[in-house]
């Protein structure tokens, strides 16, 4: 298991493709992608939350927010084969590059995990925030699962729900 930190934005580094033309692909398969002679390339969007709003409107019109933390875990679901991450881009609601959780890529060996964790404190993405995960692996590897574990906790009460990951290009 590795834990992987937060790093400064890299706006140098280039994505494989255009987010925007991305996000107009179409249908999304959560199925694990079997990759051809060339290897497999993945870009994993994951929603993440930084809080979530709940109870009724305020008088003032907002609503109450319960802050939340969340462990992001990218996991290698290859018997066989070594997958590598080649970077976890954070961004907030309006679609802003926060930074990215990696500094250099990272590899994960069969049945691995690495992990990356945003606290509850860290409120600079929003209830909209997401993660972007670029990964490489050899022909044939399994595509990585990917989620983030949400979780309030306050005295006796917690709240905890999963968010998945959902593959935005293939090649």
């Amino acid at each position: 298991m590795k834990r992987l930190q937060p790093s400064r934005p890299d706006l140098q580094r280039r994505m494989t493709g255009s987010l925007v033309g991305v996000a107009l692909a179409g249908a999304l398969s959560l199925m694990p992608v079997r990759a051809q002679d060339s290897g497999a390339e993945q870009l994993i969007y994951l929603p993440i939350y930084s809080h979530v709003y709940f109870g009724d409107v305020a008088r003032d019109g907002k609503a109450e927010q319960k802050l939340l933390s969340a462990h992001v875990s990218i996991r290698n679901t290859d018997p066989r084969q070594t997958v590598r991450v080649l970077y976890a881009q954070y961004y907030d609601t309006d679609g802003k590059l926060i930074k990215n959780y990696l500094t250099t890529p990272v590899n994960i060996a069969p049945f691995g995990t690495a992990e990356l964790f945003v606290p509850r404190s860290d409120l600079s993405g929003g209830s909209g925030a997401n993660f972007v995960i670029a990964w490489r692996g050899p022909a044939g590897v399994s595509a990585p699962l990917v989620e983030a574990v949400h979780v309030a906790q306050e005295m006796s009460r917690t709240m905890t729900f999963i968010t998945n990951g959902r593959a935005i290009t293939t090649r």
